[in-house]
């Protein structure tokens, strides 16, 4: 009797019926991060931007949503969790009508910045949510697998509707396409989801918020700013200010009697553990597929629909996570299971860096359903491990750590990265004597300006440029490829590795 009364509730109908809702949002946060991928030459062509406009227009939703994380989880837990994320929808409808219409490279980049504040109330509502939803850990883990792989298709299957978009409409409209679906989750989300929040919520710390947003963005920027334009003075400040606010945020949380971030949190070894390599694995991903997508379009000749089309391998290597993650789990246990996909992922990635210097596409989509697999496998489990570590009251905070991992991962990936491919593309385009001066500086300034200068009319000097952006991709690949070998490592000797067969698992909980 006594078992039985300790039994953990077994959700029902409704609880996973409040589920779809919450992996639509999900869903819609990641494709908004990766959709305008495909969008890039068409908005190049249109607004005109630099390359450095280029990559924040990419990066900065992702920045901004990755500073206020922390911040909206600890409001999440103060206001009520389901009255955060409906708020947030609505302003991320508004933010993405502003985006559609946006008349220059700098309201656009503002419009993003706004989207990534409302995502920022979005993200870590949906983990807490599922936290206090299902009860059952076989059932929450199975609910996380889902969520992770709403997020992983999310971001896959953005370029795919970015680019069927495309086919038809303005560049605009990648954006626009968010509002009925906020619509959707703002009505299914009043009927389904039911409000929680932490009974013991003191009030939120202002310094730390705003030192938590001061110690993430500037250091990125100065990292931005060092590949692609160099060392300077700026990059010494910003990175120095960065530093001091992250060395002031952490003294602050340790000081407080309800922090920010829970730092303790980082002594469990699984927890930590779990963030850093899901962190490094979501910047080796998302940091490749931002280039990919212009490599399929710029350099192979790919529309921008069956530029979307050639990534769905890896679309649907992840959803298959959802039905192997148990038996992987069971077998190999949590650290080894997480370390096994870092390394498929690691496998997959060096092989993409191959096949893009290959003709055919064959290598490409082997290359990227392996990604796929590993890395949807590795994020499922870091993210139930880290959601799982941390106690029922304190869902919102530690979800938006965990979420603050996976932005600050997408960010980084893109801005390093992706300043890291430029670099290399520059420095290996060999512009040929005798090239007019805004050919050769539209060439110079990116793969992308260079296609919109030279059009059809100079394919020798195009292939100059094609060669150049595809010796910088590959590059990047096997470096992206390292990372995951390193995060592979963090994981297997961090995280405990036990197997736990599901009968074990119900009878200790």
């Amino acid at each position: 009797m006594n078992s039985i009364s300790s039994a953990p509730l077994r959700a029902g109908r409704k609880e996973w019926s409040a589920l779809v809702v919450l992996i639509l949002a999900v869903t819609l946060l990641a494709i908004d991060g990766t959709v305008l991928y495909m969008a890039v030459p068409a908005l190049t062509a249109d607004l005109a931007p630099t390359a450095t406009q280029i990559l924040w227009i990419g990066d900065i939703y992702s920045f901004v949503l990755a500073g206020f994380l922390v911040t909206m989880g600890n409001v999440a837990d103060r206001i009520g969790r389901k009255k955060l994320l409906m708020i947030g929808s609505v302003c991320f409808g508004l933010a993405s009508v502003l985006a559609a219409f946006a008349p220059s490279p700098e309201i656009l980049i503002a419009a993003r910045a706004l989207l990534g504040i409302a995502g920022a109330t979005i993200m870590p509502s949906t983990l807490s949510i599922i936290r206090n939803l299902f009860h059952d850990p076989i059932q929450r883990s199975r609910a996380i697998a889902i969520w992770s792989a709403g997020a992983m298709a999310g971001g896959a299957v953005g370029p795919l509707v970015g680019g069927a978009l495309l086919e038809h409409f303005w560049w605009g409209s990648v954006f626009l396409i968010n509002v009925p679906v906020i619509i959707l989750i703002v009505v299914l989300g009043a009927m389904l989801l039911p409000e929680s929040k932490n009974p013991d919520a003191v009030r939120i710390d202002l310094v730390s918020a705003v030192l938590s947003v001061c110690s993430i963005v500037p250091v990125v920027y100065a990292i931005k700013h060092v590949i692609s334009d160099g060392f300077d003075y700026l990059v010494l400040g910003t990175l120095l200010f960065g530093l001091a606010a992250g060395f002031l945020f952490i003294r602050r949380q340790r000081g407080l009697t309800t922090p920010l971030v829970d730092i303790s949190l980082f002594k469990i070894p699984a927890f930590s553990g779990a963030v850093a390599s899901n962190a490094l694995a979501i910047f080796a991903f998302f940091g490749l597929l931002f280039f990919f997508s212009q490599y399929l379009q710029l350099v192979r000749g790919y529309s921008p629909f069956w530029a979307g089309m050639a990534e769905m391998p890896a679309t649907i290597a992840s959803l298959a996570v959802v039905l192997l993650v148990g038996v992987v789990l069971s077998r190999l246990g949590l650290g080894r299971a997480i370390a096994a996909g870092l390394l498929i992922g690691a496998l997959g990635l060096a092989a993409l860096g191959l096949s893009e210097g290959m003709p055919g596409y064959t290598g490409l989509g082997i290359s990227l359903a392996i990604i796929g697999l590993g890395t949807g496998l590795a994020m499922t489990l870091s993210t139930d491990a880290v959601v799982s570590a941390a106690p029922p009251a304190r869902a919102g905070a530690a979800s938006s750590i965990s979420e603050t991992a996976y932005e600050m991962g997408i960010a980084l990936g893109i801005g390093v990265l992706g300043s890291l491919q430029t670099a290399i593309y520059r420095a290996n385009l060999q512009i040929p004597e005798g090239t007019p001066d805004p050919l050769a500086e539209a060439m110079n300034e990116s793969l992308a300006s260079a296609a919109g200068a030279l059009g059809s009319s100079d394919a020798e000097l195009l292939a100059v440029a094609q060669g150049a952006f595809t010796h910088g991709m590959q590059i990047t690949a096997y470096i992206a490829s390292l990372l995951l070998v390193i995060a592979a490592f963090i994981a297997w000797r961090l995280i405990p590795s036990t197997p736990i067969s599901k009968e074990e698992t119900r009878a200790e909980h």
